[in-house]
């Protein structure tokens, strides 16, 4: 079998092509994997390439595919650097849409500098397949076309997999508390003895998975003393009180909130700490956060 091609520019077509449907699909799935190594390494520098050497006679095969991948390699980057300079910033969207837009840009520019050639001096390539008939095949050569037809059945099938079931990201839990006016600022740090303070608490899962959470309110009684070793002042829990329980569950991306208000009795430094669980599991706390509040008379 031979496979030729000078008076068309296949090669463009497929570069890009690959581009745009690797790109589809990495977006789809919102995550990469080592289907995506050629949309890095090697089609933008392949594209550049091309644009700057659209003639067979300029340079090499191996010339054009060592000075694709190195140039890959420098452009990729540079790209990253101006979109680290754009309200998109450096996002996995915005790195695989400016990666493809790049490769397309070029291999529209190559596509039209090479088709203005003539014919006869324009990028080509051939490739000849040459192969046995079956039947002439010793039994060695069946076993290892039939072991590397199996192989690559494998190949294609774990990339399909890779493919189509991504790696999930971290998985963590999110708390948060936020002033009265739903913003991280205007917290109740000084109050006065029993004034209402408030607060937005809130939880967002991002375990990929449904969990079951517990959150403890805790009201501590804190003083503050000098450490004569450390040479610095420390805070010391003198007592704890727990003023508040809540149980509830969230599906993975799903988020709870809660507008909490206290009061507190004495003056003082107190502590206002928000504890997390999950899973009815009391013995580690998986989250904490706390408030410092000066009560005054």
């Amino acid at each position: 079998m031979r496979l030729h091609f000078q008076e068309r520019p296949w090669d463009l077509y497929g570069a890009v092509g690959y581009s745009i449907v690797i790109a589809l699909t990495l977006l789809a799935v919102g995550v990469g994997n080592l289907a995506a190594i050629f949309l890095v390494l090697f089609t933008p520098g392949y594209a550049l390439v091309a644009a700057l050497f659209p003639s067979g006679k300029e340079i090499d095969w191996v010339e054009r595919v060592a000075l694709s991948v190195g140039l890959s390699i420098a452009v990729v980057p540079l790209l990253g650097l101006v979109l680290n300079f754009t309200p998109f910033g450096i996002r996995f969207p915005s790195v695989v849409a400016t990666v493809v837009a790049f490769t397309c840009l070029l291999g529209l520019v190559a596509y039209f500098r090479r088709m203005r050639l003539p014919p006869t001096s324009r990028l080509s390539a051939t490739f000849e397949f040459h192969g046995t008939s079956w039947a002439q095949s010793t039994t060695v050569d069946k076993a290892l076309s039939i072991a590397l037809a199996a192989s690559i059945v494998a190949a294609a099938g774990t990339l399909a997999y890779v493919l189509v079931t991504p790696r999930p990201g971290e998985s963590f839990t999110e708390l948060f508390i936020l002033g009265s006016n739903g913003t991280a600022s205007d917290y109740p740090t000084n109050l006065t003895v029993s004034e209402i303070g408030t607060v937005v608490v809130g939880v967002t899962n991002h375990e990929f998975a449904r969990v079951n959470y517990t959150l403890r309110v805790d009201l501590v009684g804190v003083e503050v003393v000098f450490n004569s070793t450390s040479g610095q002042n420390m805070s010391v829990e003198r007592n704890r009180t727990a003023l508040t329980w809540f149980n509830f569950t969230i599906d993975h991306g799903g988020n709870w909130t809660r507008t909490y208000s206290f009061s507190i009795n004495s003056t003082g430094l107190w502590k206002v700490q928000f504890l997390l669980f999950r899973d009815d599991d009391f013995s580690t706390t998986y989250r904490t956060l706390h408030m410092f509040v000066r009560v005054t008379p």
